[in-house]
């Protein structure tokens, strides 16, 4: 459990970058998985004064505030049909709806965890973040940048016309998946993206356009084969690393198959 010596809710986003600037004070977010941790926190920063807790839409994008919870965005009708229900499958397992409740989109993609479904799920989407200082970027960038103290104030989600899929493996439901895989065509361009491999989410283009044409179950099982050469897994007390490399191919092949209209 931490310390909080001083609390502060910002009433601009320049005062909580400001304040973030100092290394041992905190962005809270939801508060879940920062309460597990131990230490004192000098100054604990919330923003829900700021109206980052809503989803926007307009013709061209979804404009998702940072403090917007996953439980918002599970119950989006909008949002849930453009991406074929990927976001609320990817978070329904996440703990349970309590849980969900409290949880923001901010920390689950700034934390950028190797557990995610969230960031998995968005990585398939055309999506990008936007920082106070660094601007609007693709998400697939900032997934791979080191942590700093810039904020995240949104998540972008374009709306680009395709077809997307959701897999993952667990022992059981609400516990950490063993792997992660969300699976898009847009515009004729395909990727997968690999998450709790047990690193954080990596996404694989489809460079040689196996899934071009008709998707078959041949084509799903080369692009999977593919996929599974391109992604490092490793092993933890989940799974090991030749079985996460399993796992990528079926889950992978599922996705594809799934997107083609053929149920696995």
């Amino acid at each position: 459990m931490i310390n909080i010596q001083k609390y502060v809710r910002a009433q601009s986003l320049e005062e909580a970058y400001t304040l973030n600037q100092k290394k041992k004070n905190r962005i809270l977010a939801g508060m879940l998985w920062t309460r597990m941790e131990s230490g004192n926190v000098p100054v604990a920063i919330d923003l829900c004064d700021l109206g980052l807790d809503k989803i926007e839409e307009n013709e061209e994008e979804f404009s998702i505030g940072a403090m917007v919870t996953l439980r918002q965005l599970q119950m989006h009708e909008s949002f849930e049909n453009y991406c074929d229900g990927i976001v609320a499958k990817a978070v329904k397992d996440i703990i349970g709806v309590q849980f969900r409740n409290l949880a923001t989109v901010g920390g689950s993609i700034w934390g950028r965890f190797g557990f995610s479904d969230v960031l998995t799920a968005f990585m398939a989407l055309d999506t990008y973040v936007e920082l106070y200082k660094g601007g609007v970027i693709p998400l697939e960038q900032f997934a791979r940048m080191q942590y700093d103290r810039d904020l995240l104030v949104r998540v972008i989600v374009k709306k680009k016309p395709g077809v997307f899929s959701y897999q993952a493996m667990r022992v059981q439901k609400t516990d950490f998946p063993i792997l992660t895989c969300g699976v898009s065509c847009m515009d004729g361009v395909c990727k997968a993206v690999i998450g709790a491999r047990p690193g954080k989410a990596v996404c694989i283009h489809d460079d040689r356009h196996l899934l071009d044409g008709e998707v078959t179950e041949k084509k799903a099982e080369a692009f999977a084969e593919y996929v599974a050469e391109q992604v490092t897994t490793g092993s933890n007390m989940r799974g090991s690393a030749e079985y996460r490399t399993h796992l990528v191919k079926i889950l992978t092949g599922r996705g594809v198959m799934e997107l083609g209209g053929v149920r696995a």
